[in-house]
């Protein structure tokens, strides 16, 4: 996994290898979802991970809390 700060440290670029039953499953996800796109869904899932292990980031809150909902 490489983690790279952007130029504002309001986001990151992460690249990460993942078994190809994920992948598909993302892939097949995101077909049947046409409001998600990769970066939603991979923020979504990273929200849900930190805020049910608990994070008590306001941040990350806020992120769980969008992708429990679906906000577009």
């Amino acid at each position: 996994m490489t983690l790279e700060r952007g130029l504002s440290n309001a986001s990151i670029s992460l690249e990460a290898e993942v078994p190809e039953v994920l992948y598909q499953g993302m892939r097949e996800y995101i077909r049947s979802h046409p409001d998600w796109d990769q970066y939603r869904l991979v923020t979504s899932a990273l929200a849900n991970f930190l805020f049910q292990n608990g994070c008590q980031e306001p941040g990350v809150s806020r992120q769980y809390l969008k992708g429990l909902f679906q906000e577009p």
